[in-house]
């Protein structure tokens, strides 16, 4: 185990988190809000650990596939630790551990909240929330990757494997620096063009920053109790379409820029991913026909709460907890089934579902011809062992922390609809789920004990369960 090199990486992630606490006080400065002053004390909290964790720069600077997974572990949990503290310092949130759980939702773009009045808060604390969702949306190793050569060479993406959500993470151009540069200036340049088309549908310039930051990072965090239903259609159908954006597998917008269009859309994946969710939205808008409201009107909720759900934003328009029962199915599966691997967005990933459901046809067809071989593919080339292996190790390992979690947070009392979509929303990183937990309610009623299992939830669903896993692994921090 390279402990320098976990050491120095951790470092580097509390001393950009310190540098990106410089834009929280640049708001506070803007509106006269005496508590920017938390968010220099913690900003210089941040640098100085970091700075003492980063001083001295390892002799041995390579690092494998164990301590890639340790380093993204620890860097996302010392960022959590260190980025809450601005909430409880100031007092607008002042118990750590709700503190700790609300930006762990907002770093894992999940969007699930303790706060019954998020109005309350102020503007620079509900731009650390929003601005927590972009930070970790691409991921802050991604962002390091781009502006600083870790170690080089092969050994710097075992860090964005660990990061990146999806069962495989390539380099998409000959040198990995280079490719998360590109994936940042996409991620970058899309932001700012929803940012202008909101404020272009008259939405107010700090509503438009921190609406544009949960969607680009498919996170969810709003300025307004009503989330997103106090905007006009306008607003709200670019938010859906920007979420069904950020879902999309990035390498999809590379090989765009690339030049390379032929290759892009003949990605299975994403072909899935569209497919889905446009049955979906047709499913949900027939099964409320017999309800209030004419066939648009369903039809752009319907679209709206589908790309929010499937993408994991947690953004909503309408109390969709009071929805036809199939209705309310459907987004609950949509909460499993999630975005594309490679993008912002969480849960189980189109591209896991597409080969579970072609391990199925595989093993029926072995039932029917058993002297037959066939081989798993996914956009014509064929699944190793070694990445089926990985896909059903991590459905296996999601079944048991799923059910494991739902026995803890059971001893709240809460009814079944409840507790299962809340473990649903943090595992997925969606944010809202239904009943207690519904589009119109929080978390706030939880124990101490739930709290800290869905903090758990969230920050393994998003780091995809194997980096958490390893750090209760004896074997890992042997030598």
């Amino acid at each position: 185990m390279n402990y320098g090199s976990i050491r120095y990486i951790v470092g580097w992630i509390l001393k950009v988190e310190a540098a990106l606490m410089v834009l929280p006080m640049i708001v506070a400065l803007v509106y006269r809000e005496s508590t920017g002053w938390f968010f220099v004390i913690c900003a210089l909290l941040s640098l100085g650990v970091g700075t003492l964790l980063s001083l001295k720069k390892p002799k041995k600077t390579t690092y494998y596939a164990k301590e890639g997974y340790i380093s993204v572990a620890l860097g996302w949990i010392a960022m959590s630790i260190m980025g809450c503290l601005p909430f409880v310092f100031s007092g607008e949130i002042p118990s750590f551990i709700d503190a700790i759980f609300e930006i762990i939702s907002g770093f894992t773009t999940t969007g699930a909240s303790i706060l019954p009045d998020v109005e309350a808060l102020s503007k620079c604390m509900l731009f650390w929330r929003s601005f927590s969702h972009w930070v970790g949306g691409m991921g802050v190793l991604v962002f390091i990757l781009a502006v600083l050569p870790l170690a080089g060479g092969e050994h710097n993406l075992q860090l964005m494997k660990a990061e990146s959500p999806g069962p495989s993470v390539s380099k998409l151009v000959p040198k990995l620096r280079a490719t998360a540069i590109t994936l940042y200036k996409i991620y970058f340049v899309m932001t700012v063009v929803m940012i202008l088309l909101l404020i272009l549908g008259r939405m107010p310039v700090f509503d438009a920053l921190c609406i544009a930051f949960g969607t680009a990072g498919t996170g969810g965090f709003g300025v307004l109790n009503s989330s997103m239903g106090s905007y006009s259609t306008y607003l709200q159908a670019v938010t859906t379409i920007f979420m069904m954006l950020f879902g999309v597998n990035f390498t999809f917008y590379f090989l765009i820029l690339y030049r390379k269009a032929k290759d892009a859309f003949s990605m299975e994946e994403v072909r899935w991913y569209f497919g889905i969710y446009f049955g979906a939205v047709i499913l949900i808008t027939a099964s409320m026909a017999d309800q209030a409201g004419g066939l648009f009107e369903h039809f752009h909720h319907a679209a709206f709460q589908a790309a929010s759900i499937m993408t994991t934003t947690g953004y909503s328009t309408v109390n969709f907890d009071l929805w036809p029962q199939l209705a309310r199915l459907i987004l609950l599966l949509l909460m499993f089934i999630g975005a594309c691997a490679g993008s912002t967005g969480g849960g189980i990933k189109v591209s896991r579902v597409i080969v579970y459901l072609k391990s199925i046809k595989k093993e029926m067809g072995s039932l029917i011809h058993p002297r037959s071989v066939r081989a798993i593919k996914l956009d014509g080339k064929a699944v190793d062992d070694g990445m089926m292996r990985s896909i059903f190790a991590f459905f296996s390992a999601y079944v048991l922390i799923f059910v494991v979690s739902l026995m803890v947070i059971t001893l709240d009392g809460f009814d079944f609809e409840t507790n299962f979509s809340a473990v649903a929303a943090t595992f997925n990183n969606i944010g809202p789920g239904l009943g207690a937990v519904g589009p119109t309610a929080n978390f706030a009623g939880y124990s101490i004990l739930s709290k800290i299992i869905l903090s758990f939830d969230m920050l393994i669903g998003r780091l995809e369960i194997f980096p958490i896993l390893l750090l209760f692994a004896p074997s890992t921090w042997r030598k």
